[in-house]
This record gives C-alpha cells, structure tokens and sequence, in this order.
C-alpha cells in the first residue's frame, strides 16, 4: 500500500516555476546599504511612476567631492533635453529602476549608489560614457518632471504617445486615409519648433511622406477628436512639406489634436479603384454595412472622368428623384459600383473613381460613355434591407424561399454570370445545413432540392472551366443516389470535358439502364463523344504523320505546320430534363463543353509526353 502511495505522489504533476525576467534576476544582486536617497525638494501629490510609466527627468551625476561627472542639464554642459524612458521596458541602470519608482512629480532627490547599482554592474545592459568612473560610488541627483501613462508605438521606444483627451469611435487613419489634423512641434527642452492651430487645419494623405514618420506612426494609433502627445525619437524624425529641417533634434515632442479624417479604400490594391468617403454614415464600420446580399438603395451621380467630369446619368435628374434599388450578388450593377457599396454605412456619401474593366466595359454602357472610360460615382446609401433570416420559419416557407434564390441563380446563369449564379446555389446549400425535415414527405423534397442545388452548382462549375470541381460535386449527388440520371449526364459531361472518355462513355451507358426514358439524351452525348474522340485521334495521326515510316538513318519531324490548329465543333444543346422536386424544372442552358486536345501518341504512351514535356520538347525529333 505504501508503495502505492509512493508511486501515485512521483504522478503528481509539477507546477512549473515561472521564469524570473532580467530585472527580477538583477534585483536579487543588490546589497543592502548600495543605494540610499535623501530628498532635496519635495514633490507634490501621492501618485509615483510605476512599471510601463513613461518618466521624464533630468540627472545630473557628481563624485562624493562634488565633481560633475556628466548632466542632462545646459548649464552643467549638457544638452538640456529631458531623458525619457519607460520604466520596465527601457534599459536602465539598477539604482535608477529602483530610485526613480520612489518619486513624485516635481520632486529633487539625490541616490548616492554603490558602483554595482550604476555601470560598475556585472552584466550591466548599458555601457558607461567614456573616462566614466565607473568602479567609484557616485551621487546621482534626480529631478522628476513628469510620468504618464503611455502608448508604446515603437519596440524600440523611439515613438510613444501620451493621451490627453480620448477620442471617439474605434477607427484610425492608415493609408491612404485622408487626414485633418492640428498639429506643434517643440523640442525636448521645451523649445517651440512650429505651431499649426490657427486657420485651417494641417491636411495629408497618410503613407505619402508628407509629415514626420514618427509623427504619422503615432497618428496611426489615434481616434477621431483624440488629443495626445507623441514623442519622437531623431531616427523618426524624416524630412516632409510639414517639418523641411530635422537635423540637430534629438527629440520632439508633437502635440495633435486629430480633427478628421477621410476614409480612402484601395478596393484592388493597385490605386485604380478608389473609394473616398465624403460624409460618414450612421454605425459601426464594418458591422454596419451591407457586406451580405441585401436589397439596397442608392443616389447616385456618374460622370466621366475628363477636364468638365461629364455627367452621364444623375437619379435625381434622370430618374424622377428616386432612387436607385437594386440586390447585391445579382450583377444587376457594375462589379466596382458594388464593391464599393458593400463597404458603405447608411446615411454615408462617397466618391468613387473606376477603371473601365470594373465600370462599363464588362456591362451595359450608357450611350454617353464611350469604350475604355474611366468613371466617377457620387454615390449616397439611404439605406439597405438584410435578406430574410429563415430562424422560426416552416418548412414550406424554407422552401419557398430557396426556390426564388435559386430561380435569381437560373436567372444569373443565362446571362452568362456562372460565378455570381453559383454563389445563389451555394448559400442556399450552406443554409439547408441548419434546416430539419419532420417526415419523410419534407425529407424527400429537401433531397430532391439539395440535389438539384449540387447539380446546378456541378453546371456552373463547368462552365467556369473548372471540371475536376464539377465532377466532385456530382458525386454528392451519386453518393447518396447511383442512379440519379441528371448527375450522371452531368458528370459525363465533365468527363467528355476533361478527355476522361472512358468514364464519361460509362456513365451514359449507366443513364440509359436505369432510366429508358433518358435514351435519347444519353444516346446524343455518346454521339458527340464518339466525334469528340474522332477528332482526337484524327489530330494525333496528322501530328505524327509519317514518324515512323522513316527508313534507319533518316530523320522525321513530328508536329503540325504553324496555324494548322483545328477547331472542334461546338453545339448547343437545352437540357429540359424535368426534377422530381414538386415539378421545380432545371431550366439551364448548357453549351457543349470542348474535349482537352490530347494526341494518340500521348494517350497511347502518356510517359512519353510527359518525358517530352519534361526535357522542353513540343515538337520532338527521331533518328
């Protein structure tokens, strides 16, 4: 038993020791009696600094006979600039990490420390000035200016922010914001370098390089109406329209009070389509905004972008003063027009500038926009209505509401938007993960739905080209049910698509046994399969005409004269193929898809293509 007990106490888990930090472990090392304080004016107040504090304060070191060993202050030769450190995050000397915590504001001590409490340190993380007497005990003399919290902007603690009025909301300024700002400039020592607070305030574009690196790193953390102080450091001191002379500053202290600022969006990330906002609008950005499919409605003005901004179409000119109402996800507005607006807050006004291919030249063009334009849209979100959310809806109202998505996804396929109609079929699959069937009646209607859901998703795919993903998802459908005929037409499609003649030739023959009524579609498709294989190989003995019908020695080129590329035909057939799902007919157009052109030398020894392909050679040579 006791034994037992023995082993079960070597199981008990051992709580691990945490780490002691560098400060902790160099505290251990201070000696009684090394570091003594004697206040030589009081502070005022009962607040002292204390760890991620900012402290300023002037130091000036003596011997123990008076000797002034070094100072921050002019008159002792000195630069006159106040040392600014945060205290648990700054390398500091030992005597001074424990001193300094000790002290009001305001107040003048003076730390008599024993070498190992200054740079006489073992492992000490600074090093001493030169001709510092570092093995002597010095008399440090202290005066606390200020401490605060602060913002640390910069690892290094080049740039850190004091707040003084807390601003509002939770966005700030980066690039390419627009920014308004009140913005003074002193030194380290109090000195004014500019002031910029009367007239109009200071305005830039954030990452152009027009004011200070520092200074716009710290504005970069700022609010709307926030006041704060950001001290900069000289290696973030950079030349700018605001600040031309930097050099000779060790330190400067901006203080900012940040006005406004102007939401700009690189909608594509390469400066062609802009979207600048004018007037905010009413919410939290993003949470507010229209980002799902929703019934939205717009002002708007369009003009072209040239020397007298054109204005082609203006809703409360050209169409009576109402506006323009429109579903997002429907392609039913230029692709930028709507980008735009899906970033956009009730109430909110903004420009946006539009290059041709995401304006006009992939939509219908209003007659005053000539080809290639480049557009502005003055656009004004009066508002925007969430589609309907199915919690707490029947099942014949779920239903009822996938039919007319998915009818918008038919609508959308036709006009030949694959993506934007697959997107339809697919959000209704991702809802239908919530939706329970109560019998087996609503069980056999949702299937019959899903499936027909997957297959019309299988068609877009094919279109978009992408025939690997179509066959995959036609076997969703074949999982559950081998001998639904529209999934295997589907997929056989797909594989014809894919030069997969094997598979595709299988899965006709499988339509026509399990649905005799599907035997002249099935019978279409093996047609064009076989004329699809025709031409397959009928490309493969031109290309390899006569490559090996050379005697030993002479030498046969394989491959087709420049231009020789022959076209396959291409039809166009309806598949009016009629679900079981409550009479909901598939009423999807599908153009015949073009086999890959793959050549009998490649299908008869793939190995060898690929060993071509490998050495770089399209055309190959045979002694």
């Amino acid at each position: 038993m006791a034994a037992t007990e023995e082993t079960a106490q070597d199981y008990v888990p051992q709580k691990k020791k945490k780490e002691p930090t560098e400060i902790e472990k160099r505290r251990k090392k201070i000696v009684p009696g090394s570091l003594m304080k004697a206040e030589m004016r009081p502070g005022g107040g009962d607040a002292r600094p204390s760890d991620g504090d900012q402290v300023l304060y002037h130091c000036t070191v003596r011997t123990l006979d008076g000797v002034i060993v070094e100072s921050s202050r002019a008159e002792y030769g000195g630069k006159g600039t106040p040392i600014r450190q945060v205290l648990d995050k700054s390398k500091m000397l030992l005597g001074l990490i424990e001193g300094l915590p000790t002290m009001l504001k305001g107040e003048v001590a003076m730390f008599k420390m024993k070498p190992q409490m200054h740079y006489g340190e073992a492992d000490c993380p600074l090093s001493p000035p030169s001709s510092f007497p570092k093995d002597d005990e010095l008399h440090f003399e202290i005066e606390m200016i200020d401490f605060s919290k602060v913002k640390v902007v910069s690892d290094d603690l080049g740039i850190t922010k004091k707040v003084i009025k807390e601003g509002r909301g939770w966005e700030s300024p980066r690039e390419p914001y627009e920014v308004k700002a009140w913005i003074s400039a002193k030194t380290g020592d109090g000195i004014v370098i500019f002031s910029h607070k009367e007239g109009e305030p200071y305005f830039f574009t954030f990452g152009k390089s027009e004011v200070p690196k520092g200074l716009e790193m710290g504005i970069g953390t700022m609010t709307r109406e926030e006041k704060a102080v950001i001290y900069v450091n000289s290696q973030y001191l950079t030349q700018s329209p605001l600040m031309s002379v930097v050099e000779g500053f060790d330190e400067v202290h901006f203080e900012v009070e940040l006005v406004h600022f102007i939401q700009v969006r690189d909608m594509l990330g390469d400066g062609r389509l802009i979207k600048r906002r004018l007037r905010d609008g009413k919410g939290e950005f993003p949470m507010d905004c229209p980002l799902h499919d929703s019934l939205l409605r717009v002002h708007y003005k369009g003009m072209l972008l040239n020397e007298e901004k054109t204005v082609f179409y203006d809703t409360r000119v050209d169409n009576d003063g109402q506006p323009l109402e429109f579903s997002s996800g429907e392609g039913r507005v230029p692709e930028g027009f709507e980008m735009c607006v899906r970033l956009m807050l009730p109430g909110e006004i903004a420009l946006v500038t539009c290059p041709p291919d995401y304006a006009y030249d992939k939509f219908l063009r209003p007659p005053s926009v000539p080809e290639g334009a480049h557009v502005q849209w003055e656009i004004e979100l009066l508002g925007f209505e969430m589609p309907r959310d199915w919690t707490g809806l029947n099942f014949q109202n779920i239903m009822d509401e996938a039919e007319k998505i998915r009818n918008t996804g038919n609508g959308l396929f036709k006009e030949g938007k694959y993506e934007l109609a697959k997107a339809k079929y697919e959000k209704v699959l991702r809802e239908f993960n919530h939706v329970n069937p109560q019998d087996d009646e609503e069980g056999k209607i949702f299937l019959n739905t899903r499936n027909l859901l997957n297959l019309n998703v299988a068609a877009s795919y094919l279109k978009l080209g992408e025939c690997r993903k179509s066959i995959e998802t036609c076997n969703k459908v074949l999982d559950a049910n081998p001998a639904h005929v529209k999934a295997l037409y589907r997929r056989g499609m797909a594989y014809m698509a894919t030069g997969d003649f094997e598979d595709a030739t299988a899965d006709f023959e499988m339509m026509m046994k399990v649905d005799k009524s599907s035997e002249p579609d099935a019978k279409a498709a093996l047609l064009k399969l076989k004329q699809k294989k025709l031409e397959v190989e009928k490309k493969a003995r031109k290309q390899f005409q006569g490559l090996f019908d050379k005697k030993p020695g002479e030498i046969a080129e394989a491959g087709t004269e420049d231009g020789e590329e022959e076209q396959s035909s291409s039809e166009k057939q309806t598949d009016g193929d009629q679900e079981d799902s409550g009479g909901a007919e598939d009423t999807i157009v599908e153009d015949e898809v073009n086999a890959p052109r793959m050549g009998l030398f490649s299908r008869l020894w793939p190995t060898g293509r690929r060993l071509f392909s490998a050495l770089g050679l399209q055309r190959c040579t045979i002694l």
